[in-house]
């Protein structure tokens, strides 16, 4: 755990940090088999998440290498990327690939397999650079014994080269089953018109790939009652009840800090929401560091359709508004080009001026905008910052839009009848597409029971 008198295991590369704390380890040389250096660095990648890099280099041979792990957990879901590269500013943006990361490009029907290669912290065109140097590496002992195979390998050198020279747009896919992958965003805040990402849940083969089991996969003895059903089988059923929880319990479980990783007291109640449904508050606070965070997760399952908010933000009465925002649901603010992904603020139950506030702070408090490596216009994004100040100072009339496809949002009406409508909202269900239902693990039913909307 840290102290005061401690820095955070993982922290970000600053000017005030000149000498971070790296491990340096003798190890053995692949290429030459005498003793080099590895060396370990804990830190953090703007935008994303706690990272291990490891450098490796040999004084004899001058063999070097790197590669970069997840300081974390894996993700809850896979991920996919799904970039349209266009110019130079697309070739020069940061990606960040784990382990479990394919790569494909559909107009070369070129594909790198998961597990392939190690991970890396790289660009674009880093990712291509690195496929030419490895069909390239033995092309000279090729070209003496196949030479028809050394000639079909140049071919498609130099139309991977041709990607670099941008004869054509491309499009570069990214698939990561533990979900530790990513592709800078240069225009953030505002959503990227060039790349795609969506999540996805994992199949039991990808669990058991990243070394996921249930209990009862890996129990020994099936005449033994399983882990789970031992926790949800406790000596006093009532007191652990549903019900009971819902009522008065509060439960209290520990963790690991999501800032610096110590261990961290998280509480969980149940509570009912008027003219909702039930739902799951969780809160955790870290002595060690300060943090707290607090979330909100539905109490039931996923609802039969979509549903999408407009809330129109004009006055005092409309900040005071309650909004339920469970992790699934996206928020946009059309006239400000903003727009944030559901996991990016969590599921929460506030206020519309609570909403936009979170925002605000989340994305004043971004680790990206200094240093000699920002990648996003600082002065830029000081005019978007001060736009969502003078929204919240009642300044600027926008609109809220909340997009929930798993239908587990919900906004207060501020019309005292129910029969009558509320001017300031507008509420719409649809039916979810197909990749939506994808998403939300909800893809054991048939492809052709969706279309897309």
């Amino acid at each position: 755990m840290c102290t005061n008198g401690q820095k955070p295991v993982f922290r970000d590369l600053t000017a005030e940090d000149p000498e971070p704390e790296v491990t340096e380890i003798e190890s053995l040389c692949i290429n030459c088999h005498a003793n080099g250096i590895t060396r370990l660095l804990l830190t953090r990648i703007p935008h994303y998440k706690n990272v291990v890099l490891m450098s490796f280099s040999c004084e004899e041979c001058g063999y070097e290498n790197n590669e970069i792990q997840p300081g974390g957990a894996f993700a809850e879901t896979g991920v996919r990327w799904k970039l349209r590269v266009e110019d130079q500013a697309d070739l020069n943006r940061q990606v960040v690939k784990s382990d479990y990361t394919s790569v494909r490009i559909p107009e070369l029907d070129f594909e790198i397999p998961a597990q392939s290669q190690k991970g890396e912290v790289t660009t674009v065109e880093g990712i291509v650079s690195r496929a030419i140097a490895g069909l390239t590496q033995d092309q000279q002992a090729r070209r003496a014994q196949h030479p028809a195979a050394a000639a079909q390998i140049d071919g498609f050198v130099d139309r991977l080269r041709g990607l670099c020279a941008l004869h054509a747009p491309w499009t570069l896919q990214l698939e990561d089953c533990s979900g530790n992958c990513f592709v800078e965003n240069p225009v953030a805040p505002r959503k990227d018109p060039n790349c795609e990402r969506t999540d996805f849940k994992r199949t039991k083969e990808e669990d058991h790939a990243l070394g996921i089991f249930t209990p009862d996969e890996v129990s020994d003895d099936a005449a033994k009652p399983a882990l789970a059903d031992v926790l949800l089988s406790p000596a006093d059923p009532e007191r652990c009840s549903y019900e009971a929880l819902a009522a008065d319990e509060v439960l209290r479980f520990r963790t690991n800090c999501p800032a610096c990783n110590a261990p961290a007291d998280t509480n969980m109640k149940v509570t009912n929401i008027p003219y909702f449904k039930e739902v799951v508050i969780m809160a955790t606070t870290c002595d060690a560091c300060g943090h707290r965070t607090n979330e909100v997760k539905s109490g039931g399952g996923v609802e039969d359709k979509g549903v999408r908010f407009e809330v129109r933000v004009a006055g005092k009465q409309d900040f005071s508004r309650d909004i339920l925002k469970s992790e699934t649901c996206t928020l946009s603010i059309p006239e400000l080009e903003l727009e944030v992904g559901g996991r990016a603020l969590g599921g929460r139950f506030t206020t519309a001026e609570g909403l936009l506030r979170a925002a605000a702070d989340q994305l004043a408090a971004c680790p990206g905008l200094g240093g000699d490596a920002a990648t996003v216009d600082p002065a830029g994004f000081t005019r978007f910052i001060a736009k969502l100040n003078e929204v919240l100072e009642g300044g600027r009339t926008v609109t809220i839009v909340l997009d929930d496809p798993a239908g587990n949002s919900y906004v207060q009406s501020l019309s005292d009848d129910p029969a009558v409508p509320d001017d300031g909202l507008k509420i719409t269900r649809y039916e979810r597409s197909y990749d939506q239902n994808d998403e939300l693990g909800l893809n054991d039913m048939k492809t052709e029971d969706y279309q897309d909307t």
